[in-house]
């Protein structure tokens, strides 16, 4: 059967339809991923929420913030999917029913370091629970899982991964993997080499698209160009780089342009760069990374959208 995507061949015959509405869903119909990451009420705790005022805005404590930002910008037409834990999804799904959902299955705190515990993410929810979702009307177009590469506990967050990929594909929603380099046997989370070999597990095991860090560069070469061996060597699981800290807008979409016009990334996963903003800058950032993403926007153009212009 033809198709704008490459449709996985564990997505059964009769749900090809299903997976390519969910695809154009997450991805403004273009393959490309406007990923707004809403994963870090657990993941960073309240860090990336309050800081008094000085540099995040008061109203950004209150998750329904997230929420709001997702709303204005789907009916905007300018955000792909907006992932976050299942819980949190849960809270306020029946007061947004149309945003397109990517479900994290599993999290983690950022409490208890490397040199305590090599790092493991195990699933507090399954596709039942996800299935629950679908069943209240709620437009889960896919679901996620963080693997760190390199743990004591890989093997683990791996076997998990698997099973939930297989089973999203099964469903004909589509798959997005978070894979971190991390443990006492990583000795550089941004190496470029280790980053490239994670894109190419994230291959192997089935998802449609990988999140990975923005490495440091290969000797000889430009971060963006070594970024493009990851991405070559994921293949056909579409990588997502992350957004990161955050950036003056200039220089994260800066450094975005240049992501996906020399890397060849299918896409970007940005969370602190869009909510640590009031309501209608963070939409029109949200807009300004879908002009850059799916639209092939260069940086001019993409800041004339971000400053409202």
């Amino acid at each position: 059967m033809a198709s704008k995507y490459n449709v996985p061949a564990d997505v059964p015959d009769e749900l090809i339809e299903t997976y390519i509405d969910n695809m154009d869903a997450a991805t403004c119909g273009t393959g490309k991923m406007n990923l707004f990451a809403c994963d870090q009420k657990i993941e960073h705790l309240n860090d990336d929420f309050y800081d008094g005022g000085k540099n995040i805005p008061l109203t950004s404590n209150d998750p329904k913030h997230l929420f709001e930002i997702g709303s204005i910008a789907h009916k905007q037409g300018t955000l792909g999917v907006m992932a976050g834990q299942l819980g949190l999804i849960s809270h306020y799904a029946r007061d947004y029913p149309d945003l397109p959902y990517l479900v994290k299955l599993n999290s983690k705190s950022h409490m208890v370091k490397t040199s305590q515990r090599d790092p493991v993410s195990q699933a507090m929810w399954d596709m039942d629970d996800v299935s629950s979702l679908l069943h209240n009307g709620i437009n889960v177009v896919g679901i996620g899982y963080t693997i760190y590469i390199g743990s004591e506990y890989e093997h683990e967050m791996l076997t998990e991964a698997t099973t939930f990929i297989r089973q999203a594909h099964e469903m004909g929603m589509i798959s997005v993997v978070w894979m971190y380099p991390r443990g006492k046997a990583v000795t550089d989370e941004k190496d470029p080499q280790l980053i490239s070999g994670a894109a190419g597990v994230a291959a192997c095991i089935g998802a449609d698209f990988a999140k990975v860090n923005y490495p440091r560069a290969y000797e000889g070469m430009t971060q963006s160009e070594s970024l493009a061996i990851a991405a070559e060597a994921a293949g056909r699981c579409g990588i997502i780089c992350s957004g990161g800290g955050s950036l003056p807008p200039e220089e994260f979409l800066g450094r975005l342009v240049e992501q996906m016009e020399i890397s060849g990334c299918r896409g970007a996963a940005t969370g602190r760069n869009i909510h640590q903003k009031g309501i209608e800058d963070a939409v029109r950032m949200t807009a300004a990374c879908k002009a850059v993403i799916c639209d092939g926007a260069g940086l001019e153009k993409a800041l004339k959208i971000y400053n409202g212009q």
